[in-house]
């Protein structure tokens, strides 16, 4: 979430702005995907805050910028993921999804295997992600028996670290962007001396005098704390099924029961319920009493 900031406060740091920023124009997308990757890339169509959800059973995800390379044949060439990260929650795993939930969706147009894109992920964090203080981290793939033989899938992964100490390794301009994006308020908006960075801060002041996006803004945080509640449910139940395999097995009717609890007072009593029962049972007895006057 973004702190409860107003609009005014937010930073391109903020992944509302981040998102904002790069639908307003798809050129700054454009420009930081050749800047992070070092090359070039012709026009890109930008899809911002793109859920992917394929079935109910599956966890799905909200991409923060997804990106389409489109050459001047219309040809898609290459799919581009970038996230804006300040807390450091299991990026390494959520790379390895986001890369194959991208591919799902690209298979689910009725593309082949052999036809699949080249897939880029890029996380753009406000730490360092490694620890080794580069400014930026790629992926790469070799053969345990023989490293120097790269293995080539067609994904890629970059991480990129606003806390880098490596100037000198590498690109000033990439050095500028991460600073930039590092940036508290009052220092985001000082003279960057950046082509690319002078083009952002004019988005960013475009979108918080935008009354359209105080609304979108508004609606968006209103999103994100009912997902917050709704995550903190979900995690409960989590909870109580763990405590509930020490004594038994849980049913499919049971755990559908489980999923379907929205009060949080029930999950609660449940909760304590299940950390003191001796049968799946003795538990299922409860919460049926709990749940009769649902």
């Amino acid at each position: 979430m973004n702190g409860n900031k107003t609009l005014e406060e937010l930073t391109i740091r903020d992944n509302f702005m981040f998102s904002a920023v790069m639908a307003t124009d798809s050129e700054n997308c454009r420009l930081i995907l050749e800047r992070t990757l070092d090359m070039p890339i012709d026009r890109v169509k930008v899809v911002t805050e793109k859920t992917m959800v394929y079935h109910p059973e599956f966890k799905g995800i909200r991409l923060d910028v997804y990106a389409k390379e489109q050459t001047t044949k219309g040809v898609v060439d290459r799919h581009f993921d970038v996230e804006m990260q300040v807390a450091n929650k299991k990026i390494f795993k959520r790379s390895r999804y986001y890369h194959s939930q991208m591919d799902m969706e690209i298979l689910n147009t009725g593309l082949s295997y052999e036809e699949l894109p080249d897939t880029y992920v890029i996380f753009i964090c406000d730490f360092d992600p490694v620890g080794l203080g580069k400014y930026k981290y790629t992926l790469r793939f070799t053969f345990a028996e023989d490293n120097t033989y790269e293995y080539n899938d067609g994904t890629h992964t970059v991480f990129l670290n606003t806390k880098g100490t490596n100037q000198n390794e590498v690109p000033a301009s990439l050095v500028s962007f991460l600073k930039y994006v590092g940036s508290e308020l009052e220092d985001s908006e000082l003279d960057y001396d950046d082509p690319l960075v002078k083009r952002l801060q004019k988005t960013v002041s475009q979108v918080k005098s935008d009354m359209e996006m105080g609304v979108k803004y508004m609606l968006f945080e209103e999103m994100l704390k009912d997902e917050f509640k709704a995550g903190k449910i979900e995690g409960k139940i989590e909870d109580i099924k763990d405590l509930l395999a020490d004594v038994g097995t849980i049913t499919q009717t049971l755990d559908d029961k489980l999923v379907m609890i929205s009060d949080k007072d029930i999950i609660r009593t449940l909760h304590k319920k299940a950390a003191r029962v001796s049968s799946i049972e003795e538990f299922e007895e409860e919460l049926n009493k709990l749940t009769a006057s649902e």
